[in-house]
């Protein structure tokens, strides 16, 4: 299942580390409350280092500049007993390691990737600041369909740019939230960086709405009167139209021209 990820992803055997990770890394470096703990010692099994893209392994360069360190770019494997936890995880494995991280759970018979980018934090530069943070749906990449087939295409490494790490992973990130779209939209495609952060921008006002509904939801259950039911109702509508809207804009801002090409 994981190598048929890592398959299409077309990593050269160079890059290859497949070394064990302990959980006490973790413990060390992460700043873990008791739930990450609980959290780390129930639903995570072997970790595995599974890759790392650096100079010497592979031909393209570090990057540095004022606000992004890319020296090189980790590839990680993590088995899950659950998947429920899978993204607060994601979070305290990507402040533990300072590198940027590909991290791919397992659970059962599918995957999960997790991405973040990550700048130098201008008040102690020795530590990194994380951004956003990305991450798929479950996916088995041996059942893979149209949508899925285009992206496990998309991330062949030869197709993404060689310049330097950065540009590596944030093409390599904009396929990512070009799944996280398309499970919304019903269509993968190859998109310019810049319009793959224009769907980003949308995704989270997507989940800023759909929080909102939940919240408006639940205040619904527990009002009596008919009025401010029909508000809420009528209000809970508007934010469901703006959410269509918004998934037809990432529909619509796809590139059709760009979908035969590549990042090169």
């Amino acid at each position: 299942m994981i190598e048929t990820l890592f398959s299409s992803m077309e990593i050269p055997e160079a890059c290859l580390l497949d070394k064990p990770v302990y959980k006490k890394m973790f413990l060390d470096n992460a700043e873990l409350d008791q739930t990450d703990k609980r959290t780390l010692s129930e639903d995570v099994g072997r970790i595995r280092w599974r890759y790392t893209l650096k100079p010497e392994t592979i031909n393209i360069r570090p990057f540095q500049d004022d606000t992004h360190d890319y020296p090189e770019v980790a590839i990680l494997s993590i088995e899950l007993s659950s998947p429920n936890r899978a993204q607060r995880i994601a979070a305290f494995m990507h402040r533990a390691i300072p590198y940027p991280l590909i991290l791919v759970f397992e659970y059962e018979s599918k995957l999960s990737i997790a991405v973040a980018e990550k700048r130098i934090n201008l008040a102690d530069k020795s530590k990194m600041v994380i951004l956003d943070r990305w991450q798929t749906e479950w996916f088995d990449p041996k059942l893979a369909n149209a949508t899925l087939s285009a992206f496990l295409d998309a991330i062949a490494l030869h197709r993404l740019p060689g310049s330097n790490f950065f540009a590596l992973y944030e093409a390599f990130q904009a396929q990512i939230i070009q799944l996280i779209a398309s499970e919304r939209t019903g269509a993968f495609a190859l998109v310019p960086i810049e319009v793959s952060k224009a769907h980003a921008e949308a995704l989270k006002e997507i989940y800023r709405l759909e929080r909102e509904i939940a919240e408006l939801k639940s205040s619904l259950k527990h009002e009596k009167q008919l009025g401010p039911k029909i508000g809420l109702n009528s209000r809970i509508k508007k934010k469901k139209d703006s959410i269509i809207i918004l998934e037809r804009d990432i529909l619509n801002k796809n590139d059709p021209p760009s979908m035969c090409g590549s990042y090169n």
